[in-house]
């Protein structure tokens, strides 16, 4: 008989009933070291009490209304994000897949409205995860995505990751855009080197096409800059954020030049919670406090001593780690043995990492993880690994 809960994922057998900071507690009272914060998602942890009180704040106050009306927590949101990044404009949604949406819808509205209708095509990557839906499964591509859910949307064009000379003869009077994550979360934690980015950026200037970035999972903060593409000090023309900028609380958002975004007028498109109030007070709470520049400052460091603290890790467990990739608190451990094998051993030590693809364990904390937090993670990986070598 199938579940009451349909069953698309094979859930790990703990129930969890409380948050505080980077630690989960399960129903029968154990602590877990989370050390995936929701897939990147809880920025600043668990029931931080800042984003707490936003919540709260908001919820006595106003909870929906819909876009039909200004929405001020919206507009207060927007404008933020505005001034700290390359936009111009922002749409709110409530994920990262629905960000991906209207980002292809965007691309594509542009060229039609430019007289130029048949540059439709966007290049993606292998390797890449652009969320669930239609569009994000055919921009992904993979057979693993896309298996049993065709007629698949058309319109994209995909490359091998990091392949430079597949990228320029793929380049047509059809192409409308290139979409690309600055790091790749799903695929395996595959930062793209910083030439590359600007490589990117000259290629679609010089085409005159558009560039959009996905920083759903590598952004608001997660690489020590509020966005990871200011690494390679560019700027995209269309960027899909979500995750952290909520904290976990769902919400997303597209973010463009005036532009890129010239052919979205009204009714073009819609959502009818993105945006809404409590969504957006939380998410203003989240970005006050992330977009310090001391607050960076300290990601960047407690990502120098998490990569140390994983260094050490793999000099102790040579069998069971090769090597540690990503950026900022974005890491990736690239297992010898089975990922799998090592999140289930990590459950057994009451630590918690995420599997991504090239067997790889990504580790994705709380932007603000203490530095008691970073050695004791060290200690129940390592305890993690020592159960594997005795298996």
């Amino acid at each position: 008989m199938i579940p009451s809960v349909l069953p698309t994922y094979s859930r790990a057998p703990m129930s969890f009933v409380k948050g505080e900071g980077s630690w989960l507690i399960e129903a029968d009272g154990r602590r877990f070291l989370d050390l995936g914060a929701g897939i990147a998602v809880n920025a600043l942890g668990h029931a931080h009490p800042t984003l707490v009180a936003a919540l709260t704040d908001q919820a006595n106050a106003l909870w929906h209304v819909s876009n039909l009306y200004q929405i001020p927590q919206q507009q207060k949101l927007a404008d933020m994000l505005v001034e700290l990044t390359f936009a111009d404009t922002v749409f709110f949604t409530n994920s990262g897949t629905e960000s991906c949406e209207l980002a292809v819808k965007m691309a594509r509205k542009y060229w039609y409205e430019k007289g130029a209708p048949e540059r439709v095509e966007i290049i993606t990557f292998e390797g890449s995860f652009h969320g669930r839906s239609s569009a994000g499964i055919a921009a992904a591509g993979s057979e693993k995505m896309t298996k049993g859910f065709g007629p698949l949307l058309g319109g994209f064009k995909h490359l091998p990751w990091n392949d430079h000379e597949a990228l320029t003869a793929a380049i047509t009077d059809q192409t409308a855009a290139i979409m690309i994550e600055p790091v790749q979360g799903e695929g395996g934690i595959r930062p793209l080197p910083d030439q590359c980015l600007k490589g990117l950026r000259d290629l679609c200037d010089e085409h005159g096409i558009l560039l959009i970035l996905d920083e759903v999972q590598c952004g608001v903060g997660r690489t020590g800059k509020l966005f990871a593409h200011e690494w390679a000090g560019i700027e995209p023309d269309i960027m899909n954020v979500a995750k952290g900028i909520g904290g976990g609380f769902p919400l997303g958002a597209v973010l463009a030049t005036e532009n890129a975004a010239s052919g979205m007028t009204a009714g073009t498109h819609g959502s009818t919670y993105g945006g809404n109030p409590l969504g957006c007070a939380v998410g203003c709470a989240v970005l006050e406090t992330v977009a310090e520049p001391d607050f960076l400052a300290d990601v960047s460091r407690r990502a120098g001593a998490l990569r140390q603290s994983l260094e050490g890790l793999i000099a102790q467990h040579p069998d069971v780690f090769e090597s540690v990739r990503g950026a900022g608190l974005m890491l990736g451990l690239k297992c010898k043995a089975t990922n799998m094998d090592i999140v289930n051993a990590g459950y057994d030590n009451e630590v918690i990492t995420v599997p991504a693809a090239e067997n790889v364990i990504r580790l994705l904390p709380a932007l603000n993880i203490t530095e008691d937090d970073i050695s004791e993670a060290a200690k129940r990986l390592s305890a993690a690994a020592s159960q594997i070598e005795k298996a």
